[in-house]
């Protein structure tokens, strides 16, 4: 958790900004990304901002930030929090410290693909665990229909088992669920931000991370690693998340806007990105030489499913499942 101190100093620089960059608009609104401008879940938040402009005759302003421009994911939680005018793409794991339920949608092997995941996200079910997030932490989500692809592994050398991870420091996203789920694939989990990975991999301070394909193509991890195992353990799905100060600034009817053209540009965003991962997997061998690895994944899966156990998310898992079969 960061200091108060911290948190305050954030949430200033946070509404300095928002000042600096013009305040035409009654609202306005920052998001920031870690992806670069060219992956599809970024010009699905540039579409975002069209609809939000659109929806509410410009009073509600968007700006987008690539490459974590405005902050780390964390920082700018923290200053969502505090009431700054801040957006962030983010994952569930991230969001669990503060609603456990959250964290199974980041759990590995959950879903078998978007139409399942996005029954899910927009259930009854997923919209009580959104309020109890707005009432324990602040954090409001205005959509949560952020396909960025289905995760795997870059490594420099062949993996066709958990066992050939063993000794293997990989990166990966720093919630429980995530590090769980690596560690039990056989690996040794290593948080650091997303920026980091590419020096940290050529300078072998890690030795592999895991990834979907545009965003491996998008930070250029393809040269700095040799193969892309497709072992699949995350079907990684994303939100907006703001600050329930901020959102609750809005009139009621901007709310409404706001939250619509967050599911409308997420299905946007989903859309580009299902049709753009053959695309970045051929690029990557085709500018480095990077093998793109199908293999059975059936040992990855089983020795994965003590992670449920492990962080008490059997009966959630449970829970998702009845809500697909509806």
């Amino acid at each position: 958790m960061k200091s108060v101190f911290k948190t305050l100093a954030g949430s200033v620089a946070a509404l300095a900004l928002s000042t600096s960059i013009g305040m035409a608009a009654s609202y306005q609104l920052n998001m920031n990304s870690s992806l670069t401008p060219d992956d599809p879940v970024f010009k699905g938040l540039e579409r975002f901002k069209e609809l939000v402009e659109e929806k509410t005759d410009g009073d509600v302003s968007v700006r987008v930030f690539p490459g974590s421009q405005l902050g780390s994911d964390e920082d700018i939680l923290e200053q969502a929090r505090a009431g700054a005018n801040v957006g962030v793409v983010v994952d569930g794991g991230r969001l669990s410290e503060f609603a456990p339920e959250l964290a199974i949608l980041s759990a590995p092997y959950i879903v078998d693909n978007f139409t399942q995941m996005r029954k899910v996200v927009t259930s009854e079910m997923f919209d009580q665990w959104a309020d109890k997030l707005a009432n324990a932490s602040g954090h409001r989500i205005l959509s949560f229909n952020w396909y960025q692809g289905t995760r795997h592994l870059i490594t420099n050398k062949e993996i066709n088992s958990p066992a050939d991870l063993s000794g293997v420091r990989l990166r990966t996203i720093g919630a429980p669920v995530f590090m769980e789920t690596i560690r039990a694939m056989g690996a040794t989990p290593t948080p650091m931000g997303w920026t980091e990975v590419y020096t940290a991999i050529q300078q072998r301070v890690i030795d592999a991370a895991e990834a979907q394909a545009p965003a491996v193509y998008g930070s250029k991890l393809h040269e700095v690693g040799t193969h892309y195992t497709k072992t699949g353990q995350f079907f990684l799905i994303t939100g907006l998340v703001t600050g329930e100060l901020w959102f609750n600034q809005l009139p009621a009817e901007y709310k409404v806007a706001v939250q619509d053209a967050a599911l409308e540009a997420g299905d946007y965003a989903s859309n580009l990105v299902e049709e753009s991962l053959l695309e970045y997997e051929a690029k990557m061998n085709k500018e480095s030489g990077m093998k793109i690895v199908e293999i059975d994944n059936t040992e990855f899966k089983q020795a994965t499913e003590v992670v449920y156990e492990k962080l008490g998310l059997t009966e959630l898992r449970d829970q998702v499942r009845a809500v697909i079969a509806e």
